[in-house]
């Protein structure tokens, strides 16, 4: 992978990352605890929050993992292997770094 390449991906991968933290900060009121407050809320309204709290817990989970992924690929360019798969050390297609540009594996590997 050229080195033009390489910056460009880089810039993609450091937006991503911003991205992410940005809506981390947003979703965190929502996966806050539900109060059990049996007075101020009715039995569905306590379900639907509840509902939405794990929901917003698992979109926390996916942004981490992302976020680990990300910070994987930033230092794989940084040691200057990048775009190889880290199961078989093979180059990984220029369509699908473009497509994902935190991906781990080739489509060979992925299958």
């Amino acid at each position: 992978m050229a080195d033009y390449q390489w910056t460009e991906m880089k810039s993609r991968l450091l937006v991503m990352k911003k991205e992410i933290i940005a809506m981390e900060k947003i979703g965190e009121d929502a996966a806050k605890p539900v109060e059990l407050d049996q007075c101020g809320m009715g039995r569905l309204s306590r379900m639907d929050a509840m509902q939405t709290q794990a929901m917003a817990l698992e979109a926390q989970s996916r942004r981490k993992l992302n976020l680990q992924r990300i910070d994987s690929a930033l230092v794989r360019i940084e040691k200057g292997n990048y775009g190889l798969c880290v199961r078989c050390k093979q180059e990984i297609s220029a369509a699908r770094l473009d497509f994902d540009p935190a991906v781990l594996i080739c489509i060979k590997c992925a299958k």
